[in-house]
């Protein structure tokens, strides 16, 4: 029971993060260890899957996707859309470098645990981890890209907007805006033009399929790189986290949206003090989970 209660706050900070700009929910999967289960989890939507539904056997289906590890995560994001991510909305609007600062913890301290994932750091490991890095300090500079209708750029932006959404450290909608489409998404979805949503459906279909199938693949042949790439990108994400910057935003289709960023370094004072207390509160959070965790995880498998 406790390690499903686990998997359900699991959830509920996979939701939660969403709101915070550089946070996605696959970060913080990445970051608590779900990970790879919930890549596999999302890989078993396939034809046998399909064929168990038809039939109606739902005890075999059940075993087919994972469902209690789907509905233990799901759950917990779900409910934590509809009240806790208000809750940081709210932190994040008003009180924006106190709450990065307790997520730039919480970042720092899920490096130090990943990391022990790796059973060799052999040279190509770390260069796909210095990879990962500069790839994810790179979006953080770009330039959004102008708007394209497009039928096949459309389908294109799916693919790229699931696939970032999977992988830790980058954000769907913040890809979207750099490929110059989150404007367009929006207004066809609150508008129905199914001209726009169903390309963009298409490519998000296509691209959780086949993007699930790929991380599968290269969790179980190349469980160090992968891991090793995915925590680059982790941690090139602590740039656009970092408490201390001023964040450019644009009003896009009646919603602010970050669009660029100008990194300063603290001075000393009241404020630097809490957010050092806020880091050091984010990096204790990420050590009482993963002890938790594996408590919970010995605990299940003497059951």
């Amino acid at each position: 029971m406790n390690f499903y209660l686990s998997l359900f706050l699991k959830g509920m900070a996979m939701g939660a993060a969403n709101v915070i700009p550089g946070v996605s929910g696959g970060t913080i999967a990445f970051i608590t260890g779900i990970y790879e289960r919930f890549i596999n989890a999302l890989k078993s939507f396939d034809l046998k899957a399909l064929r168990l539904l038809i039939r109606f056997d739902l005890q075999s289906l059940a075993r087919q996707v994972d469902i209690y590890f789907l509905l233990a995560v799901g759950g917990g994001i779900v409910l934590s859309i509809l009240s806790l991510a208000k809750v940081l909305e709210f932190l994040f609007v008003n009180y924006e470098q106190l709450t990065l600062a307790f997520f730039f913890g919480l970042i720092v301290a899920s490096v130090v645990f990943v990391a022990n994932g790796v059973d060799r750091w052999s040279a190509e490991v770390i260069l796909l981890l210095l990879i990962g890095v500069a790839v994810a300090i790179s979006i953080a500079f770009m330039v959004p890209a102008s708007a394209n209708d497009n039928f096949f750029y459309i389908f294109l932006c799916g693919i790229v907007a699931v696939c970032s959404m999977i992988l830790p450290g980058l954000s769907g909608s913040y890809i979207l805006l750099l490929m110059g489409n989150y404007v367009l998404v929006l207004k066809a979805i609150s508008s129905f033009n199914f001209g726009i949503i169903i390309p963009l459906i298409l490519g998000c279909a296509i691209g959780l399929v086949l993007f699930s199938r790929v991380l599968s693949y290269l969790f179980a042949h190349y469980k160090d790189h992968t891991i090793a790439l995915l925590s680059g990108f982790v941690i090139g994400s602590l740039l656009i986290i970092w408490p201390w910057k001023e964040t450019q935003y644009e009003e896009l289709s009646g919603k602010l949206k970050a669009t660029g960023y100008s990194w300063y370094w603290p001075e000393l004072g009241i404020e630097l003090f809490y957010a050092i207390i806020l880091i050091v509160l984010g990096f204790l959070t990420v050590y009482l989970m993963e002890k938790s965790a594996r408590r919970a995880e010995a605990s299940e498998k003497l059951d």
